[in-house]
């Protein structure tokens, strides 16, 4: 029925419109056929006047010859001005003939636009009709599938909670029994020990009145002797074995806080104060690292240069030289272990080392095809790794200055770490929220970590068994790398990650990190207690990288608004 009805509607809406169209024409066309009947009847008019005329002329010019009256030439002047009047008149009612045509075909020009127009509206009537009852079909498959799954969405909270209680029930009745458990086995190491003690009475008694065999010191510190004796001491040790399994299970909760126990601990003054700032180049400030050796800094940035600073103890800034050779943004920097070398990652798909004492460049890494973000020595100062954009790591052999290896990460590269001496183990972090662990002897990666956000930084505990890792999420995770596992997250409601490129460090004790945040200021965690111990306010721009010195615990930080800070006491 509803086909019918548009049919209907369509139909009745083109009959009133060609009923109005037309009326509005209909009095132009009864108007323009008065008009060709009126043009005849002045065209017969006008013959029979200009006949008229000639016959009066003739009759008056012999009238004139013959009696030369007055009154016949007054007559033939009225006529011959009545007949330009009808002259005037015809043509006035040409004028208006030609008018009234050029009008009609004005008009049969409009009607044939508006025939085209309604054509094309009835084709897209008939489309947009179609599509309608599609879009409904479709709605109402929808809505059968919505509610379907919202009936199946019921269910699976039905089952979900039904599940949560037998979890409890279940949960509650291990409880007891582990409760249960303990105080048996409690009450089993008493009767152990009163039967061991009944046991040594009467091993001292023997031992009186014969001589002694061989004898044991049991589980409680009381020498027995003879064949029961070991029976019992076994059934000691058993009891005693299951009881320190049961209490490892109730102790699984602070096993964080034992792992953490174990990061190494140096005494490292909390830096608080300003020692030094200083504008250390032309743009933002992309990288910072001090030296292994000396009180001196470098600094990368988008000047396309790395600078490198003397930091002395009377509080003087001094830069003692500028590494040129880029061609694009530095995006990190790194020493060497003994501080003579120095390489830089750029945007430019390259990287470049030089030598810290004469400032050379002495070799320029090109074979990537993206923006390389990260560059670190490989254990020894003639191999680096890089990572870029491009979702590859490289390994590059300096002294035959070409890359030995290529591995595909499958995601952009933000850092790496090497996390051996011998170099043999690489970590890397990237933009699909995956750490990556690398075996340089193999092409694979080995496992991987997820996270809840991009990795804009990685940084290595001086024993290289913990990583820290600086997340999108506005997060900081400490990873124990002996299992694989987060041991830690730090966070802080104004803490928010200033870039993609964000830097954060380990400080030398390993119970400190520094990581820099959009607004400006440098954040300082306790890495054993997770609490806060101080944020660093001095910047004016976000902070894009921080870095300790090993030995002083000197703290720097550099932001994207050109401007270093040391932080500490000099």
């Amino acid at each position: 029925m509803e086909g019918v009805d548009w049919k209907n509607n369509i139909i009745s809406e083109l009959q009133a419109r060609n009923k109005r169209e037309r009326d509005s024409f209909q009095d132009i066309i009864a108007f323009q056929s008065r008009l060709f009947d009126n043009v005849s009847t002045l065209k017969n008019e006008n013959l029979q006047l200009t006949l008229l005329n000639e016959r009066i002329r003739f009759s008056s010019t012999e009238s004139v010859l013959n009696s030369g009256g007055v009154a016949s030439n007054e007559r033939i002047q009225a006529l011959e001005q009545k007949i330009l009047l009808q002259q005037e008149e015809l043509t006035s009612l040409h004028r208006r003939r030609g008018e009234s045509s050029q009008q009609i075909i004005n008009l049969n020009a409009r009607v044939h636009d508006l025939e085209k127009s309604l054509q094309s509206k009835d084709v897209i009537i008939s489309e947009n009709t179609a599509l309608i009852a599609s879009l409904r079909a479709e709605i109402q498959m929808y809505e059968t599938n919505m509610t379907e799954l919202q009936g199946l969405n019921q269910v699976l909270r039905d089952e979900h909670q039904a599940l949560q209680i037998a979890f409890a029930a279940i949960e509650e009745k291990l409880r007891k029994a582990q409760d249960e458990n303990r105080s048996l086995v409690e009450r089993l190491i008493k009767y152990k020990a009163k039967d061991a003690d009944k046991m040594n009475e009467e091993n001292e008694h023997f031992l009186k009145s014969s001589n002694p065999s061989a004898f044991f010191i049991n589980t409680f510190g009381r020498v027995s002797f003879g064949k029961k004796s070991d029976k019992v001491r076994k059934e000691l040790e058993e009891a005693a074995r299951e009881a320190g399994s049961r209490s490892s299970i109730g102790s699984a909760g602070s096993s964080d806080e034992k792992i953490l126990d174990s990061l190494p601990y140096y005494a490292t003054a909390l830096p608080t104060k300003v020692a030094l700032r200083f504008d250390a180049h032309d743009g933002e400030v992309n990288a910072v690292k001090w030296s292994p050796t000396d009180h001196l800094v470098a600094t990368g940035a988008a000047d396309r240069k790395v600078k490198l600073w003397n930091v002395s103890k009377i509080g003087v800034i001094e830069c003692k030289g500028t590494l040129v050779g880029s061609n694009a943004g530095v995006m990190s920097v790194d020493f060497d272990a003994t501080g003579a070398y120095i390489v830089g990652a750029s945007n430019d798909f390259a990287s470049r080392v030089w030598t810290v004492g004469d400032q050379r460049l002495r070799h320029t890494l090109t074979g990537h095809s993206g923006k390389v973000m990260a560059a670190k020595f490989l254990g020894e100062p003639t191999k680096v790794i890089t990572g870029s954009h491009d979702r590859t790591l490289k390994i590059w052999d300096l002294r035959s200055r070409m890359c030995t290896e290529t591995k595909f990460a499958g995601s952009s590269c933000n850092d790496l770490v090497t996390s051996d001496g011998a170099g043999s183990t690489i970590i890397s972090g990237h933009f699909d929220k995956r750490i990556r662990f690398w075996d340089i002897r193999t092409e694979m990666s080995a496992n991987h970590i997820m996270l809840q956000g991009k990795v804009t930084s990685l940084d290595l505990s001086r024993d290289s068994n913990y990583l820290l890792a600086c997340v999108r999420d506005d997060t900081i995770q400490l990873i124990d790398l002996r299992m694989n596992t987060i041991v830690r997250s730090f966070s802080h409601e104004s803490f928010k990650v200033g870039c993609d490129w964000s830097r954060a460090a380990f400080g030398p004790a390993g119970r400190l990190l520094a990581v820099g945040a959009a607004d400006g200021a440098a954040y300082v965690w306790n890495t054993h207690s997770g609490r806060l111990e101080a944020v660093l306010k001095d910047h004016q721009s976000a902070v894009t990288a921080v870095s300790w010195h090993s030995q002083s615990g000197l703290l720097a930080s550099v932001d994207r608004g050109k401007r270093a800070v040391i932080w500490g006491d000099l």
